[in-house]
């Protein structure tokens, strides 16, 4: 029971669906299961090491430096990204290229840093503010919730985009209505 009711608030709080925080990789990566996988993999390893430079740079911060959160966040995920390509160059050199596309098109995804902001946000809003597992684990949530919204999308890819869909309505915008409808009833399980 415990681990259904885990299921359900983590598919309750994604932001991908409640937010549509990183639509169009979403779109991209749903067309492909090997896209999908490669993209949410990476996308949930982003949002889990910004997390924790998130809560690195809340603590260190203390709220005073508030107007350049924005800028200090970019930096953060922009250091992660070089680290990322960094080793999957030193150690992965036979499959640098493959990966490669996958950490460009994830490191500045607005969920990666939609995620940032989020946790911060319920951060300050907070009693006794947040651990930095607490922080951790909303990042890795976040980076499930992008697989699950991905899946979710991907079962519908096909049909929203074959010859029975309006031509002016096949591809983006009939996604964005399918996107639309699962965000409501995923929003209605709050």
């Amino acid at each position: 029971m415990f681990l259904i009711n885990e299921l359900i608030s983590l598919l309750a709080a994604n932001m991908i669906l409640t937010r549509a925080l990183g639509t169009s990789t979403l779109f991209i990566a749903s067309g492909s299961r090997k896209n999908l996988v490669a993209t949410a993999s990476v996308i949930t390893l982003f949002t889990t090491c910004g997390s924790a430079a998130a809560y690195l740079i809340n603590y260190l911060s203390g709220g005073k430096y508030s107007n350049f959160i924005l800028l200090f966040y970019t930096l953060a995920v922009g250091i992660i990204y070089i680290i990322l390509l960094a080793l999957f160059y030193l150690f992965f050199r036979q499959g640098f290229d493959k990966v490669r596309k996958y950490i460009h098109l994830s490191a500045f995804n607005c969920a990666v840093m939609g995620t940032l902001f989020t946790i911060s946000e319920s951060s300050s809003n907070s009693a006794e503010g947040m651990s930095l597992g607490d922080f951790l684990f909303y990042g890795f949530e976040s980076g499930a919730g992008f697989v699950l919204a991905a899946l979710i999308l991907s079962a519908a890819f096909g049909r929203l985009n074959s010859s029975r869909v309006p031509s002016s309505f096949r591809g983006f915008p009939a996604m964005l209505v399918y996107l639309g409808i699962i965000s409501m009833a995923v929003y209605s399980l709050k």
